[in-house]
C-alpha cells in the first residue's frame, strides 16, 4: 500500500525523464555500510537517544537539520513557503520554455519536501509532540497548495508556454507531457472558473483534507459495550475497561463463532458522527467535481488513470463478477459444508465466518500451519533474498548505513542504501519495521523525498520509508517471518524499488508518483517472485539447522493460496463496486447505509447484517477513493508482466532491464497503458484484464497429482 502525499498540483509538479543525467549516482561503495542481512538478525540496538542530549543538537529526523524537535516543523514550513512565493514570482516573470517547467518543479519540490515528510511523521512518530506538529505543517501546506492551485497568475504562465507552438515543439516528451500535466492540475481544480467559484473550489478542497482526517481517524476508533450483553464465557476475548468491553477489530481469525459474531456486530456498528462524516465527505467532493466541470467525482478522479474512466472501471468489474460467479457459490458451499461439519447447530454463512473457515480450508487441504514456515523466513533471510533478487535482476544491493543520533525516530529503525552496480548510490529506504505503541497496524510505503535532477546538474536522491508491523524478536533470535509477513515484506519492497528507480528529471512524476492503477503493478509483481520456488529456495533457510525449505512446502503453500480464493477476489469487486456508487451520480439514491447491503448482497452474495454500517470502517474511501479498483486491475497487469516476462527465467538480466525501462523509469512520465503496452508488447481489452485474474486461481496440476 502506498503512504504519502500524491498531490495533484502545481507544488506537487514535475514527473518526468527516465535514464540517467549528469550528476545522478556514482558514490563508490561507504565504509560505513554493511551486509543487509546481518544488519536486521544481529538485531543490534544502537540505543541512540531519539531527541537532544549533552553531546550537543541531534541531525534532525531524515537528516532535515530544523527536524530535530517538533517546533523545527514551523521552521521547515515557513522555510518552504518563503521559497515557494519566490519560486511563484519567478515563474510568473520567466518567458515561456522548458525552464518554466523546471521552476514549477522546484515548486513542488520546496512543498513536497516538508508535506511528504509530514505526511509520515504525524502517523508513525512515537512522540506525540512530533505527530502534531506533523499534522499542523500537513494542513497548513496542503492549503496552501490548494490556494496555488487557483491562482490566475501562476497559471497563466504556463498557459503562455503551452500556447507557443514553437517551444512546445522543442521540449522532450517527458517535459511536454509534465507542462500538460500541471495544466491538467489546474484545471481539476477550476482555474477556468471566476474568482468567486474558485474560492468555493479552495473552500471545498480544504474542507475534504479536513473530512478526509477526521474519516480516516473514526475508522480505527474502538467500539465499547456493556460487558454484561455478552455472554461471560466470551468476555476475555475482549479488553475490560471498567464495567464495558473494547472492541478493537474483526477477531476475524478466532475460532469460537460467537467472538467472530460479536466482533462484527460492535466494531461495525453503525455511529452517527462517522455516518455524518462520510456524508459530508462524499456530498463535498461531488459538489466540488461537477464545480470544476465533471459529472462526477469518479469521472474527475480517473482522469489520466490505466481505466481513464467510471464506464470502463463498471465494465471490468461487471464482467470479472460474472467470471467469477460459479466459482464464487463453489467457494461458499464449501465453507458452509465446513461450518456445518464443526458446528452443526448454526450452519448459516454469514459474512464473519468467510475469512475464517477459508482459512481452516486452506490448513485442512494442504497441511498449511504458518508455524511450519516461520523457522525458515527469517528477516534477515528475507532481506539477503531481496538483495540477491535485485542484483541477479537489476543490478542493485542493499547495504545498511549507519545513522547520525537524531536521523531516525526509533531505535529499531534500519538505513539502507540502495547502490547499482554501474549508476553509484540511488537513494535511501529507512525500514520501520517492528511493532511499537500507538504505531499503526499497517504495511505501508512513505516517499519522503522525490528524485529530480536539480539546477546544478546534480541527482536529488529519493528518500523513503517502509513501515512494517513484525513482531519484536527476543534478545539473541531473528525475528521470524509468516509466509504472509514475508509476501508483505516483498509487496512493499517493490514500491520502494519503484521509487529508486524511477529516477525522473521531474520531481512531479518520481517514483510512485503515478497513476494509482499502476501503482500498484510494481508491488504486487513482488508477489509472483516471493511464491516461486526458485526465488524462495535462494534465501528459506532454517534460522538454526541450515536446512532449505523443501519445494513442497512452498508448492502447498502456493497452492493453498488458491482455495476460497474465487470468495475472496469477489469481496473485492464488492468494495469496488461500492466505492464506485458512492463516488457516482449524487445526490445518492438512498443512504450509504442501504447502499452498502443493496449492494453487498447483489455483488458478493452473503447477508447483510442489521445495524451494521461497514463503510464507516472503509478507510481506503479517503486515499483511494473512486480507485479502489485500482488493486485488482494492478494485479491484472502484474499476472500479465510474470507470465509472459518473468514465469520461465525470474532471474532474466534482460528481462529485469526491459522491466526498468518501459515500467520503472518513467515514473509518472507517461500514460500508464503505454508502459505495460510497451512491456508486454501489445494492446489490452477488458477482457485481457479479467482472463488474467480468472487464470490466477486454477490450481497447478504438478502440485495436485504431487499432493494426491
Amino acid at each position: 500500500m502506498l503512504g504519502g502525499c500524491r498531490r495533484a498540483l502545481p507544488a506537487a509538479l514535475g514527473r518526468a525523464l527516465r535514464g540517467r543525467a549528469a550528476g545522478q549516482g556514482g558514490r563508490a561503495v561507504s565504509t560505513s555500510w554493511c551486509p543487509v542481512g546481518t544488519a536486521f538478525d544481529a538485531k543490534q540496538q544502537q540505543q541512540q537517544p531519539l531527541r537532544g542530549g549533552a553531546a550537543g543538537r541531534d541531525t534532525g529526523l531524515f537528516g532535515v537539520p530544523e527536524l530535530s524537535c517538533p517546533e523545527g516543523f514551523q521552521e521547515a514550513q515557513n522555510k518552504a513557503l518563503q521559497e515557494s512565493e519566490q519560486l511563484v514570482q519567478k515563474a510568473c516573470s520567466t518567458p515561456p520554455g522548458p525552464e518554466t517547467v523546471m521552476i514549477f518543479d522546484q515548486l513542488s519540490d520546496s512543498l513536497c519536501r516538508v508535506a511528504d515528510l509530514a505526511d509520515f511523521v504525524k502517523v508513525a512518530h512515537p512522540d506525540f509532540a512530533f505527530r502534531e506538529a506533523a499534522e499542523e505543517a500537513c494542513r497548513n501546506i496542503g492549503t496552501v497548495v490548494e490556494k496555488l492551485n487557483t491562482d490566475v497568475e501562476l497559471c497563466q504562465s504556463l498557459r503562455r508556454l503551452l500556447a507557443d507552438e514553437t517551444v512546445m515543439s522543442s521540449l522532450d516528451p517527458e517535459t511536454r507531457r509534465v507542462a500538460e500535466l500541471f495544466m491538467f492540475d489546474f484545471e481539476i481544480s477550476g482555474i477556468h472558473l471566476d474568482e468567486e467559484k474558485r474560492k468555493k473550489a479552495v473552500d471545498l478542497n480544504v474542507r475534504i483534507l479536513d473530512l478526509c482526517n477526521e474519516f480516516l481517524i473514526g475508522t480505527h476508533i474502538p467500539n465499547k459495550i456493556d460487558k454484561h450483553v455478552l455472554p461471560e464465557h466470551i468476555r476475555y476475548n475482549f479488553t475490560a475497561e471498567g464495567n464495558y468491553l473494547r472492541v478493537a477489530g474483526l477477531h476475524a481469525d478466532c475460532p469460537d463463532d460467537l467472538v467472530r459474531e460479536a466482533a462484527y456486530k460492535i466494531f461495525l456498528h453503525s455511529n452517527s458522527q462517522q455516518l455524518a462524516r462520510l456524508e459530508e465527505l462524499l456530498a463535498n467532493r461531488n459538489s466540488l467535481a461537477q464545480l470544476v466541470g465533471y459529472d462526477t467525482f469518479a469521472h474527475r478522479a480517473l482522469q489520466g488513470t490505466m481505466a481513464k474512466n467510471p464506464e470502463t472501471v463498471r465494465q471490468f468489474l461487471e464482467k470479472l463478477s460474472e467470471q467469477l460467479s460459479k466459482r464464487t457459490q463453489k467457494d461458499f458451499e464449501m465453507m458452509t459444508k465446513m461450518k456445518t461439519k464443526l458446528n452443526p447447530h448454526n450452519s448459516m454463512l454469514m459474512p464473519w465466518d468467510h475469512p475464517y473457515y477459508s482459512g481452516v480450508l486452506r490448513a485442512e487441504r494442504y497441511n498449511i500451519d504458518p508455524g511450519l514456515y516461520c523457522p525458515f523466513f527469517s528477516l534477515g533471510a528475507c532481506m539477503e533474498g531481496l538483495n540477491s533478487l535485485f542484483s541477479q535482476l537489476l543490478g542493485i544491493s542493499l547495504y545498511a548505513e549507519e545513522t547520525k543520533r537524531g536521523e531516525i525516530w526509533s531505535e529499531d529503525v534500519r538505513k539502507l542504501a540502495v547502490v547499482h552496480e554501474t549508476e553509484g548510490l540511488l537513494g535511501y529506504i529507512y525500514c520501520d519495521f517492528f511493532q511499537r505503541p500507538d504505531k499503526p497496524h499497517q504495511d505501508c510505503h512513505f516517499t519522503v523525498r522525490g528524485g529530480r535532477l536539480k539546477e546544478n546538474g546534480e541527482y536529488q536522491l529519493p528518500v523513503v520509508v517502509l513501515m512494517l508491523s513484525l513482531p519484536n524478536s527476543a534478545r539473541g533470535t531473528p525475528t521470524l517471518l509468516s509466509p504472509g509477513m514475508m509476501e508483505n515484506l516483498f509487496h512493499e519492497m517493490g514500491h520502494a524499488m519503484h521509487s529508486m528507480l524511477g529516477r525522473t528529471r521531474y520531481q512531479h512524476v518520481t517514483g510512485t508518483r503515478c497513476a494509482t492503477d499502476f501503482a500498484e503493478v510494481p508491488s504486487i509483481l513482488m508477489e509472483y517472485f516471493a511464491n516461486d520456488y526458485r526465488v524462495v529456495n535462494q534465501f528459506a533457510r532454517h534460522y538454526k539447522t541450515g536446512q532449505p525449505l523443501p519445494k513442497n512446502m512452498v508448492s502447498r503453500l502456493c497452492e493453498s493460496k488458491k482455495v476460497c480464493a474465487a470468495a475472496d477476489m469477489q469481496l473485492q469487486v464488492f468494495y469496488a463496486v461500492l466505492d464506485q456508487i458512492y463516488h457516482g451520480k449524487h445526490p445518492l439514491k438512498k443512504s450509504t447505509t442501504e447502499i452498502l447491503k443493496e449492494t453487498q448482497e447483489k455483488v458478493y452474495g452473503l447477508p447483510y447484517v442489521p445495524n451494521t454500517a461497514w463503510q464507516l470502517r472503509f478507510s481506503h474511501l479517503v486515499g483511494y477513493g473512486a480507485k479502489y479498483y485500482s488493486y485488482l486491475m494492478s494485479r491484472a497487469v502484474a499476472s500479465m508482466v510474470w507470465k509472459q516476462c518473468f514465469a520461465q527465467n525470474p532471474f532474466d538480466r534482460a528481462m529485469g532491464e526491459r522491466y526498468r525501462r518501459e515500467m520503472l523509469a518513467h515514473g509518472g512520465g507517461k500514460e500508464p497503458m503505454l508502459m505495460v503496452q510497451g512491456m508486454l508488447q501489445k494492446s489490452l481489452s477488458v477482457e485481457d484484464f479479467v482472463d488474467a485474474l480468472v487464470s490466477d486461481l486454477d490450481h497447478d496440476f504438478e502440485t495436485f497429482i504431487m499432493d494426491s
